[in-house]
């Protein structure tokens, strides 16, 4: 579908030069109202979407700047820019200070009205882009605390929703980083159990002694130093969910003790005889292969059995089409609250750094780079430089050309293979799973770009 095109609106009561401006700007591709006027200016834009006004200062009646101050009311994100052959230093400092974009003098060059009616429109575009993201996010935070609308997170959206309300036990799979904790959180939130405790446990932060300790409680003089009796955790969850995150860690010998409680509902604390009964949900979690660990005996398969009942697998960031801006603002709104700054919006070369990022650490990486951005930044906008050098430098690494300012597609493929793989130190397998794809498809694409290594 043809994009429309953008609508500038020129005021101008001198009958030569309006002509002469809508010219120019027909010329360039823009679809051009003209009006003698301000009055007629104000109607329109009381009725009519403008993209771009741009404005003589000496009018009658209704001058410029009352059409600045109007436009700004009625249509906030439309640039204004001023046109006069009366420029004085007050007159711009006060066209500037109402909001007007940009304040030229007559007469003009034709280039530069082009120049400053692009950029005009660009930071109109970019405005309405940030302020569509985050009502997109907005929307986000109101179905579900899990931001993102790839099909891939909505999928998974939509299985916590048909598992939440019933007691089956959960197994979240995915890399380290890819938000488990946040989606055993979301299934309980949404549980019969959600008035109830959530406690959350991660099994590759202790000892076997002092995990049995955390999860089972002890009676009093248990072991030295118990003066009194302590309840485990999963006592303490009774009646809500217990979350096992690294459940893939757990030495064999807890891994028994666990199962018992999963199939007994029952937990036996240290030192003691009589069983507590217990009644909790258990989501436990991994970034493991719990299928090979179970076939080399690392894990016990009636344990691994017991805990797949629904199987959630996550996604890596770099997987997550369109999510990165999405969660980019979610963490930027986050970060300057804690903060208390104010970082509105991130620039468009910053996200496009963001978005062609390869995010090895996920959204936990994402959302320490968008709080160092945060703290560094020094205006209302993230900027380039407020990104790691390791992110500012893919646009040089990736898809730079020397003799041309556009790359074919095809030149950006194969130098994004060549990166990619030079990061993995030549390994296929893991290029192929960086970039999401298939193994015998990276190899036939290394060979079509002849990335072969050449034997000597």
């Amino acid at each position: 579908m043809e994009k429309n095109k953008e609508i500038i609106l020129v005021v101008e009561d001198e009958d030569i030069a309006r002509k002469n401006l809508e010219h120019i700007l027909v010329k360039t591709g823009y679809e051009v109202i003209s009006v003698n006027n301000g009055k007629k200016a104000i109607e329109l834009l009381q009725s009519t979407s403008i993209d771009l006004v741009i404005t003589d200062l000496k009018m009658e009646q209704v001058d410029g700047m009352q059409v600045l101050r109007k436009t700004k009311e009625l249509q906030p994100y439309t640039e204004v820019i001023m046109i006069t052959g009366y420029a004085t230093v007050d007159s711009s400092v006060e066209a500037m200070h109402q909001g007007a974009y940009y304040y030229i003098a007559k007469p003009y060059k034709i280039g530069e009205v082009r120049k400053i009616a692009r950029e005009a429109l660009f930071k109109r575009q970019l405005q309405l882009e940030n302020l569509e993201l985050k009502e997109t996010l907005k929307r986000c935070k109101q179905i579900s605390s899990i931001v993102g609308q790839s099909s891939t997170m909505i999928e998974v959206q939509k299985t916590i929703n048909q598992i939440a309300p019933s007691d089956i036990n959960v197994l979240i799979l995915g890399e380290s980083g890819t938000g488990k904790e946040l989606v055993a959180r979301s299934i309980h939130q949404r549980s019969l159990r959600s008035e109830k405790k959530f406690i959350a446990f991660n099994c590759g932060s202790f000892t076997e002694d002092l995990m049995a300790n955390e999860l089972f409680g002890h009676e009093k003089d248990a072991f030295t130093g118990a003066t009194k009796a302590k309840a485990g955790l999963i006592k303490v969850a009774d009646g809500g969910s217990i979350f096992l995150d690294e459940i893939g860690d757990m030495p064999l010998t807890m891994q028994v003790k666990l199962l018992r409680v999963i199939q007994e509902k029952e937990v036996l604390p240290v030192g003691g005889e009589t069983p507590v009964p217990v009644d909790v949900r258990f989501i436990a979690a991994t970034h493991r292969d719990l299928k090979e660990d179970v076939e080399k005996s690392h894990f016990r398969q009636d344990l691994f059995y017991r805990l797949n009942v629904i199987t959630i697998k996550l996604p890596s960031l770099s997987n997550r089409d369109g999510d990165i801006p999405l969660l980019a603002y979610h963490f930027l709104t986050q970060k300057c609250q804690a903060m208390k700054k104010n970082v509105q919006s991130i620039t468009r070369e910053s996200m496009e750094l963001l978005c062609q990022y390869t995010w090895p650490g996920n959204i936990r990486e994402l959302e320490n780079v968008i709080e160092r951005a945060v703290a560094l930044a020094s205006g209302p906008e993230i900027q380039v430089g407020d990104l790691p050098e390791y992110i500012r430098n893919l646009s040089v690494e990736t898809y730079r050309r020397h003799d041309s300012e556009f790359p074919t597609l095809e030149e950006q493929e194969k130098n994004y293979i060549k990166w990619v793989l030079d990061k993995c130190d030549g390994n296929k397998t893991k290029s192929a799973k960086m970039m999401g794809i298939d193994r015998v498809s990276l190899w036939r694409k290394i060979k079509r770009f002849g990335l072969e290594p050449q034997s000597e």
